[in-house]
């Protein structure tokens, strides 16, 4: 299975989280599956990524020709596919995963979920996306869309809805369970 991991890119975020990277990475890699992500160094994309490699599995990176210029491109890629931008990574990054995870992470983080999110919502793919919110990072993103159930701009029940996990070990699960 080709897993898509979505995640911060920052160093100076605190280390229990760039443990998370560690840990699933190092978990893709023994569990058979390839990792797919953006391609670029720093924080939990170095860590995952490395632990993924150093375990001996695939990794495919999509990074933008912008990343590269900035001189932020990984080394340590199986696959890499060079786009145009950002947009084109997420694309490909859609059209490559099986599946998507989003581990903590910032504005780029949240735009590759919900642009997930919001094409699974149209029909243009039918892959899983699982949302860690490992002590409760992702809270005030599920109160958002409760809040928007509420007040009936989302139905109560999706067609296509992100799967919230609290650990990696249940994150794990679903993904075997994916399988």
């Amino acid at each position: 299975m080709r897993i898509a991991v979505y995640c911060s890119a920052k160093d100076i975020i605190p280390e229990e989280y760039l443990r998370l990277g560690d840990e699933l990475g190092r978990w893709i890699a023994e569990q058979g599956h390839t990792l797919v992500y953006g391609g670029a160094t720093g924080g939990l994309m170095s860590r995952t990524s490395n632990a993924a490699r150093m375990a001996g599995g695939e990794v495919i990176g999509v990074v933008p020709q912008r990343i590269i210029s900035a001189g932020r491109m990984a080394d340590n890629c199986t696959t890499l596919h060079i786009v145009s931008s950002m947009a084109e990574r997420k694309q490909t990054m859609r059209d490559i995963a099986d599946c998507f995870v989003c581990l903590p992470g910032s504005y780029g983080t949240l735009d590759e979920m919900y642009d997930v999110i919001a094409s699974g919502t149209v029909g243009e793919h039918h892959k899983p996306i699982y949302i860690l919110n490992y002590k409760g990072f992702y809270n005030g993103i599920r109160q958002e869309a409760e809040d928007m159930r509420e007040l009936q701009f989302l139905p109560k029940q999706e067609a296509y809805a992100p799967v919230y996990v609290e650990t990696l070990s249940e994150l794990c699960e679903q993904l075997t369970d994916n399988k």
